[in-house]
């Protein structure tokens, strides 16, 4: 028999905190977009930490189309390689209408659900309702599901199937990148009175050496040479 004082109450944010092993499952092309709708920069060793929040970060997933011409971007997934992140790409394929894409739901549902077991919290960071099935599976297998996104690129499905949904707009601030300072040149204005030029002394006894040696006195060494001859 369980007496009131023996059983334990559970506040919600303990409740929330008992994540056991985070696996986490980024969709870049989504987090892309939503960070220019939000207009910020993505600080991607800032994003991990928040997302993991202590609990222990089983692996961390990026996926992403990448352009193998794109050094840049060839630069950033190294990057992302070496600092806390498994990237799983795919290259981009041109459309009809010019533009480029890579579609990587599939790869994001096939490793969310054969890694199941290895995990305790599954954390989703995309608004995509293509992945509301697997999430749905993810969940009836045992795990927990987070889904992080922005709400206005996020299916209503997706945060119906997900046990807490998570709006980037609410942590944008820990997850952005710090502003650069900038050092902006402010010229000065108004009337400027520019100080007599005065010699060093040193360079004063040398001017004056020099004018004794070309016979150009100063007028006070002249006024003393009257002086003296008039005594």
């Amino acid at each position: 028999m369980v007496t009131s004082s023996s059983s334990v109450i559970y506040t919600p944010e303990q409740v929330l905190q008992n994540r056991g092993r985070v696996a986490i499952f980024i969709d870049g092309s989504n987090l892309f977009y939503a960070a220019l709708q939000l207009g910020i920069e993505i600080d991607y060793s800032k994003l991990l930490c928040h997302l993991t929040q202590g609990s222990r970060l089983f692996r961390s997933f990026f996926y992403t189309g990448v352009d193998p011409t794109n050094e840049k971007q060839q630069g950033f997934l190294l990057w992302m390689r070496r600092n806390g992140y498994r990237v799983v790409s795919k290259e981009l394929v041109q459309l009809p209408d010019g533009s480029k894409k890579a579609n990587l739901d599939v790869e994001i549902a096939v490793d969310m659900m054969a890694l199941v077991g290895c995990y305790d919290t599954a954390i989703l960071v995309s608004g995509d309702g293509d992945l509301a099935y697997a999430v749905d599976a993810v969940s009836y297998r045992g795990a927990r599901v987070e889904v992080v996104s922005l709400r206005s690129m996020t299916s209503d499905s997706l945060i119906n199937v997900a046990d807490r949904y998570i709006d980037l707009e609410s942590i944008r601030e820990e997850i952005q990148k710090a502003p650069r300072q900038s050092y902006t040149y402010r010229p000065i204005t108004g009337n400027l009175t520019h100080p007599p030029i005065v010699n060093p002394h040193w360079e004063q006894d040398t001017a004056a050496g020099k004018d004794k040696a070309a016979g150009n006195e100063s007028s006070e060494t002249l006024e003393n040479l009257d002086n003296n001859a008039s005594a």
